[in-house]
């Protein structure tokens, strides 16, 4: 039995992101899936694995959280949370070694068990004002005290 939208989704951010198995972006998206993040489209497992390998080379300890799903049909909406400890320099910025904490949601269209279509949506800049900002932490960006 294929896998529903909802299970594809949380298969994706445990087998890509949490486990690190770059093979798994192959098995997932689709040939021609297009992934939709903001003014940046790729297509097929060749066009995310860049987006993939710099953010693995900017942040060890990765872990993203399935906060919330919903589904309807073949697309599933995905709230989750990221955190990962800023150790590499693939996004320009020297290592800061702090752990930042970043949320996001997904939407992502499956057909016959891959990831056809997906939009995404992210505080890119709360990640870079936590990388940059060495007098806060993590804590501030989550209105934790």
């Amino acid at each position: 039995m294929a896998d529903t939208a909802s299970d594809l989704a949380r298969r994706w951010f445990e087998e890509v992101w949490n486990r690190g198995r770059r093979e798994a972006i192959g098995e997932m998206i689709a040939p021609t899936g297009i992934i939709h993040d903001g003014a940046t489209d790729s297509t097929g497992p060749d066009g995310f694995y860049p987006f993939f390998d710099r953010i693995r080379a900017t942040f060890s300890d990765i872990h993203v959280t399935v906060e919330d799903t919903i589904t309807d049909g073949n697309r599933a909406c995905i709230r989750w949370s990221f955190t990962g400890k800023h150790t590499g320099t693939a996004l320009g910025v020297p290592p800061s070694g702090k752990t930042i904490h970043v949320t996001g949601i997904s939407i992502l269209r499956a057909q016959e068990g891959k990831l056809v279509e997906g939009w995404q949506n992210w505080d890119m800049l709360g990640m870079m004002e936590q990388i940059q900002n060495p007098g806060k932490s993590a804590a501030t960006y989550i209105g934790a005290s």
